[in-house]
């Protein structure tokens, strides 16, 4: 096996059950596993609810013992999702103005260089994290140099290589976006958190608390899904150099080849949701107040939907992938991502010509009853000129 493949660990429950389980905590997850069954429950918000009263639980693993702040709007329902979205969205299209894209085509460029005049890079740690922290200042309008502090923090701010909720650690992220927001309201600027406390909803200010809950999605919900699907397309250029060099050839086909190495790598693997009422999912009874989670990377090789779900097929026509969600709670953060994979895949195309992959350790997630690989913890490749 190629050492970029992803295998599809779901396959046999998808096709017999339509779902899996796995313990969460001692607070059982149901795992839906089917196309049709996942985007069905991201639609119905009223059922598969992402608010509720316990904060951090739709998150698998769930967070409810490492925060007590809400991220916006991702744990917020209709009614009032739509209006926190709509603060924010404008914000987060700012990836399609050309000035944002020059920006992150300095800073890839600069990454590339660096690496190719290298005998060996780490992609993980020395690549990919580098390029998604320097990216992250030109998504909040930040100065360059805060990308220092966040390299820094590794490549996930809630997860040591240890343990898979460190509390810790994520209160080194509480603590700074609180000192953040001190100082964007002594002295407010044109970055996000100023954006933020400038802004209202029903017609008062936002609140600090709900300031920080946007930008806590912000930091956790970009970073290590950024720094996989960066990793994972150099390590399958290094092994389809014929891929890279046909998107050099016909370059008409730069956009499908990013979706479809997004709906294969499909960086975060679940997001959970709460039953609302006694229900059924995937014709069983599921009682209210437990957790269901809807399994994207599943989905996203639903042989019913994904002609050679388990092949990247670079050029794929139809691609109805569910990486970036579904319904209401889709991503926020999907335009930045396509915009800088498809930065990163153009200046691979005009400066390198191979890249070798020397050593390499899997990130293997596990999920009691399925072991999903989702990258690498490290990678170390030789990029050629």
């Amino acid at each position: 096996m190629n050492k970029s493949a992803l295998p599809d660990p779901f396959k046999e429950a998808r096709i017999e059950k339509g779902f899996g389980q796995m313990n969460d905590q001692n607070d059982p997850v149901k795992i839906l596993l089917r196309l049709k069954d996942v985007r069905k429950s991201a639609k119905n918000w009223k059922t598969f609810q992402s608010g509720g009263d316990e904060v951090g639980r739709i998150v698998v693993p769930s967070e409810v013992h490492i925060r007590e702040t809400r991220q916006i709007p991702f744990e917020v329902d209709p009614p009032q999702h739509a209006s926190y979205r709509n603060i924010v969205e404008p914000w987060f299209k700012r990836p399609l103005e050309a000035t944002y894209q020059e920006k992150l085509k300095a800073i890839v460029a600069t990454v590339i260089d660096e690496a190719l005049a290298k005998e060996t890079v780490e992609v993980v740690e020395d690549f990919s994290l580098v390029i998604q922290s320097r990216a992250l200042t030109v998504l909040l309008n930040t100065p360059f140099e805060t990308s220092k502090t966040w390299i820094d923090w590794g490549t996930h701010v809630f997860r040591s290589e240890d343990t898979a909720l460190d509390g810790d650690k994520a209160t080194i992220l509480y603590d700074y976006i609180d000192k953040e927001i001190d100082r964007a309201i002594q002295n407010p600027t044109d970055d996000l958190y100023s954006k933020l406390l400038a802004s209202e909803i029903e017609g008062r200010k936002l609140t600090k608390e709900e300031v920080k809950g946007v930008m806590i999605l912000t930091f956790a919900g970009g970073r290590d899904t950024v720094i996989n699907t960066i990793t994972n397309a150099i390590a399958y250029f290094a092994e389809h150099p014929e891929s890279l060099a046909r998107i050099k050839n016909e370059p008409e086909i730069l956009n499908q080849a990013i979706e479809e190495l997004i709906r294969y790598f499909a960086p975060l693997t679940h997001m959970g949701r709460v039953v609302t009422t006694d229900t059924e999912v995937c014709e069983h009874a599921t009682k209210a107040q437990s957790r269901i989670s809807l399994c994207w990377a599943s989905a996203n090789r639903d042989e019913k939907t994904f002609e050679k779900p388990n092949e990247v097929v670079i050029d794929r026509k139809i691609n109805p992938h569910v990486s970036f969600g579904f319904g209401t709670h889709n991503c926020l953060g999907a335009t930045h991502a396509r915009t800088l994979l498809k930065v990163i895949i153009t200046t691979l195309v005009s400066k390198v010509s191979s890249i070798e992959i020397l050593e390499h350790t899997d990130n293997i997630e596990d999920l009691d009853q399925f072991k999903r690989k989702v990258g690498f913890h490290k990678l170390k490749v030789k990029f050629n000129a």
